[in-house]
């Protein structure tokens, strides 16, 4: 059976077409551990064994596959990286695992504090809330809440693919200072769920942060969620003496 994935008729080379559908197919978790045999491969795509070899060849040059002798080809694909300690865009952290980054606008608009539990000190906030990608893999489900003043202003911005804190700090002309955040993990709603390319509830990683500009003043409250097997928070610690 012809998998609609490859186009047998583009003049594209069928193990680069080949390649993307198997670093798709990983990025979503079909393929977790050990990937399928060549025979599968060349039985499901209805392609060569050659075309099979150079795709999985390209993928390990890539470092998205591994070869372990006497075992087979695994999956190696690691999680999108983030160091504590360094307020990064997400854009930027994402072209550093050389993928590419995308950002999908999915609600903004006033809301009350109160019912979202943001701890700003204020009775209306705004709300912004974006679903973040790599390689058009669904990553993350952000919530952001701003005072009024703020927010009202980055709403006259189109915010799909937008670097908030770059449209902070030159748009708005905030200098953004430090920030607060704290890492817990949980299940995810089904919404989140379904957001993040999932028909059932899976793990995910939640981030509380509130970032601080040089006054000390919040300038903004977020609050998200990541799949945990595709997102991963580092920080490096030392050891005082003395």
């Amino acid at each position: 059976m012809y998998d609609v994935c490859i186009d047998y008729n583009s003049p594209i080379p069928l193990y680069v077409q080949l390649k993307e559908v198997l670093k798709d197919k990983i990025l979503k978790g079909d393929y977790k551990e050990k990937i399928p045999s060549e025979r599968d491969f060349m039985e499901q795509f209805s392609v060569s064994r050659s075309t099979v070899r150079k795709a999985i060849n390209a993928l390990v040059l890539d470092g998205v596959l591994e070869r372990i002798h006497g075992r087979g080809t695994f999956v190696s694909l690691r999680p999108v990286e983030e160091w504590l300690g360094n307020l990064s865009t997400f854009n930027d952290l994402v072209c550093n695992m050389g993928m590419k980054p995308s950002i999908k606008l999915l609600y903004q608009g006033v809301e009350s504090a109160t019912e979202n539990s943001v701890p700003l000190g204020l009775t209306e906030v705004y709300v912004i809330k974006r679903l973040r990608f790599a390689d058009d893999v669904p990553l993350a489900v952000e919530r952001q809440y701003y005072p009024l003043k703020i927010g009202l202003k980055l709403a006259q911005f189109d915010l799909n693919n937008a670097a908030i804190y770059d449209l902070l700090e030159s748009s708005l002309g905030i200098n953004l200072s430090e920030a607060e955040e704290v890492i817990t993990g949980r299940m995810s709603t089904k919404e989140e769920a379904k957001l993040l390319g999932s028909d059932q509830l899976i793990s995910v990683l939640q981030t509380e942060r509130i970032i601080f500009d040089t006054d000390g003043n919040p300038v903004e409250y977020e609050r998200s969620v990541y799949r945990s097997d595709m997102y991963s928070f580092r920080i490096k610690l030392a050891r005082k003496r003395g």
